[in-house]
């Protein structure tokens, strides 16, 4: 992660660590020992910073246990010990870096408003920048708006768009764009679908029928799956999550408006929860702001 992007997460996290480390801090310095009180107040602040109920009491407990182990007495440790059980939580079976085996198509889903059009323009430009022949498929076909957006997106970043009009069958455009890709030796395809989730037959019918085209019509193409969340809907992002994950097999997840938002926590919670890594976090609105997410540096700009 460069400089500017860590400063920038940094800054980023600041509602977020006012909630959970600042909140901390101050629980520590007012405690004399650590006592059931301390563990008590320490679960309160975890589960109202958007860590949830589960997560939270796996936090306390492993606290507990390293509390007892370590033989530990000063109250100013309980900081260091929760920094490093937040690290082995979030590094805990984390895959190695993303490999992006080419041809490969991305298909990216979640509910509408969570920054979908966004989050695409951002990874296209991203993948383009790193060398990659990117295009993008208009599938979200309900929103004249979602189709517009990518477009402004798409030339944003020097990449083309395959789109047709609003209600247009999403599995049409999916086939126009594998047929593009294939004549223009595309390195990577990414495809957005529609962000429907209360009428899960449906999404599920479709996503489906967009699979089959791609698996016929492109079998030499590795597929890769991200889930976009918005970080400030906390705990809903987790049952949002949940619901995708019954749908379709998720390989990631993108996380954006980590910017503005005191319910961080949220990342930890999809982490220990889902079993699902976080892959991108978004935390601005620029073209550089969707970065690789890493959860070391993720904890260092907590604390």
């Amino acid at each position: 992660m460069s400089e500017g992007f860590f400063s920038k997460l940094v800054s980023g996290l600041t509602k977020t660590r006012d909630t959970i480390t600042k909140r901390v801090e101050d629980l520590i310095n007012f405690s004399s020992a650590i006592d059931d009180d301390l563990y008590e107040e320490l679960e309160e602040i975890l589960i109202t910073s958007d860590i949830g109920v589960t997560t939270t009491t796996r936090i306390v407990d492993t606290l507990k246990a390293k509390v007892k182990e370590n033989k530990v007495k000063d109250p100013s440790e309980v900081k260091y010990l929760l920094k490093e059980i937040l690290n082995e939580m979030l590094q805990k079976g984390d895959e190695a870096v993303l490999e992006v085996r080419t041809p490969c198509v991305i298909m990216i889903v979640g509910v509408n408003g969570v920054g979908k059009t966004t989050s695409i323009g951002k990874l296209a430009n991203k993948y383009k920048t790193q060398g990659y022949k990117v295009l993008i498929a208009a599938g979200d076909t309900f929103r004249a708006a979602a189709i517009d957006q990518l477009n402004v997106w798409g030339s944003r970043a020097g990449v083309d768009v395959i789109k047709q009009q609003e209600g247009s069958d999403p599995a049409a455009v999916v086939f126009d764009a594998v047929q593009s890709a294939k004549s223009k030796k595309v390195d990577i395809l990414i495809c957005d679908t529609a962000g429907r989730l209360h009428n899960k037959k449906n999404l599920m019918e479709e996503l489906k029928k967009v699979d089959r085209v791609i698996s016929r019509e492109y079998p030499e193409s590795s597929r890769l799956t991200f889930l976009v969340l918005d970080a400030t809907t906390g705990q809903n992002a987790v049952l949002q999550a949940k619901e995708f994950k019954n749908v379709c097999d998720i390989n990631g997840i993108i996380l954006t408006k980590l910017d503005g938002t005191a319910k961080g926590g949220i990342v930890i919670a999809i982490k220990e929860e889902l079993s699902v890594p976080v892959r991108f976090i978004g935390v601005g609105e620029g073209m550089e702001d969707l970065q690789e997410f890493n959860s070391k540096d993720f904890v260092e700009a907590l604390f």
